[in-house]
């Protein structure tokens, strides 16, 4: 399309480009329904990396009184300013806006940028209904945030997302229902994404909905989005493939998504068919080191004794690193692994398993289980088995099993991490979809996997459990999948389970592991 970077990756002459008028521009598209008659929808997928978020609404206010909306000279009545702001105004602009006009700290008294610093603070009002919401953009750190104060003490805060998106947020007030209370723009960063947008404040009996950006694909079966995928900020399409045996004869839709009128505001879709097999992405053609989201800058050490080569990696992202749920720190290191290579059917494979002196770690007693049968559902471990920091070996036979394996830091209504092998895509995974906070970005929830064929009827792997994260080794190392987990603090319970028939556990061994700190 005009003023667009060329399109590469589609089939034929013809493909969906919702690139119509540049970025801004935003609608959807809808299949003619049809039924799901084989076990996967395979398509090719480019433009805007923007997920689809579960629960979100078409950023419409919602009802209620309305404290502020920035739409006059001056931020309004009684409001107050400090430092740079003390003779700011409301600016002009802002993506995802009510009206023309927001607070913007980037800029001040007569100058703009991020240095910028002071606070914007409300007259006193009573909150009288349950939730206050918001608009909100901008910084991510609690140097930039939106604080609900109560005789003087933050109770509430809020940040952006290190965009300028603006988006609903807000705070279940209900406790504090007939309190007074002022609303208080802070901004005390200078560095990168240090200033807020914010925009109109209103005093509402439900929480609203944060609005879609979504530049997305999704598979709709009775009324609710199954399946999504999205671009890579590419315009080069590549294969993206949805396992739907779970929908087998449902009847469904697909639908195309271009919510965002920002940077890569767009999507390309072509070629969407069913098939009896995966279609394999450009990125899972490679043979990845770590097939997890959360290994990056891997370093490695020279000279170590014996010849051997160990490395470490960040267990982070930078998708999502700065939005962690942690302060101040962002993350930890991986166990130190030791890399070299093996011949795995027939072909030179790297392979790495964590360091021999990690078994000092070890604590004692260790939980074992032989030749166990695993039924449809999930199979709690006794109490004994439980814990936050654990040294797991499992070997299986899936048997009839779709899928199988551990679910580990288990808690109340569901919360824990899967940890198994997909029998029909040949791979060890980690799911973290339920895994506890997920929500502080739409690109952390998922399932990772990995390629990983089976010894004759055997499946192993050994997974190291943290406090907020797991790191799992398939078989002899050649398969490694390194995520980060956010569970509830007590969620410390362990299971077993399987999807669509039997499996056979051979051998577990549960070892609680000591703290490197003490």
């Amino acid at each position: 399309m005009p003023g667009q970077q060329e399109v590469t990756g589609y089939l034929g002459s013809g493909l969906v480009n919702s690139f119509v008028g540049h970025d801004a521009p935003q609608g959807r598209m809808v299949s003619p329904r049809f039924t799901i008659s084989e076990p996967y929808i395979d398509f090719l997928v480019g433009g805007g990396r923007h997920p689809h978020r579960d629960g979100t609404g078409d950023g419409r206010p919602p009802a209620g009184d309305v404290l502020a909306d920035f739409e006059g000279p001056t931020f309004g009545t009684g409001w107050t300013a400090t430092g740079d702001f003390a003779a700011a105004v409301p600016h002009r602009g802002g993506t995802g806006r009510v009206g023309e006009q927001v607070v913007d700290t980037f800029f001040g008294s007569g100058t703009s940028g991020d240095p910028l610093t002071g606070t914007i603070t409300s007259p006193e009002f009573t909150l009288a209904r349950d939730h206050v919401n918001f608009l909100i953009a901008g910084g991510s750190t609690p140097d930039t945030a939106v604080r609900l104060l109560v005789d003087g003490k933050a109770v509430r805060t809020a940040s952006g997302s290190a965009d300028g998106l603006l988006n609903w947020t807000g705070w279940d007030v209900a406790e504090l229902r007939g309190r007074r209370a002022r609303i208080e723009i802070f901004d005390q960063a200078t560095g990168g994404w240090g200033h807020l947008l914010v925009d109109h404040v209103v005093l509402s009996d439900a929480a609203a909905p944060p609005r879609s950006y979504e530049t997305a694909v999704n598979l709709v079966v009775d009324g609710k989005v199954v399946r999504t995928a999205t671009g890579q900020d590419s315009e080069r399409l590549d294969w993206t493939s949805w396992d739907v045996r779970e929908f087998a004869g449902k009847q469904a839709e697909i639908h195309v998504n271009d919510f965002n009128p920002d940077s890569w505001g767009h999507i390309s879709v072509d070629h969407i068919v069913f098939s009896d097999r995966p279609a394999a992405s450009r990125l899972r053609r490679y043979a990845w080191a770590d097939y997890g989201k959360d290994f990056y800058a891997g370093v490695s050490w020279n000279d170590v004794p014996g010849g051997r080569r160990i490395w470490i990696g960040w267990m982070n992202n930078w998708r999502y690193g700065e939005r962690i749920p942690t302060a101040p720190w962002r993350s930890a290191q991986s166990l130190p692994r030791e890399l070299a290579l093996a011949t795995i059917d027939g072909q030179p494979r790297l392979v790495q398993r964590p360091v021999q002196t990690i078994a000092n770690l070890r604590g004692a007693p260790a939980f074992t289980l032989r030749d166990l049968r695993v039924e449809p559902g999930t199979t709690p471990l006794p109490d004994r088995a439980r814990g936050t920091v654990l040294e797991i070996t499992a070997e299986f036979d899936p048997g009839t099993a779709r899928r199988l394996g551990l679910v580990v830091r288990g808690g109340e209504a569901g919360e824990g991490t899967l940890i198994g092998y997909d029998a029909a895509t040949a791979s060890l995974f980690v799911d973290r979809t339920g895994s506890g906070d997920t929500g502080f970005d739409a690109d952390f929830p998922g399932v990772q996997s990995g390629p990983l064929r089976r010894q004759g009827r055997w499946v192993t792997f050994t997974a190291y459990v943290d406090r907020s994260s797991v790191e799992v080794f398939g078989d002899r190392g050649q398969t490694v999948i390194t995520d980060q987990i956010f569970p509830s603090p007590g969620s410390d319970g362990l299971g077993l389970f399987a999807d669509g028939g039997t499996a056979t556990l051979r051998s577990l061994t549960v070892r609680p592991l000591r703290s490197v700190w003490r």
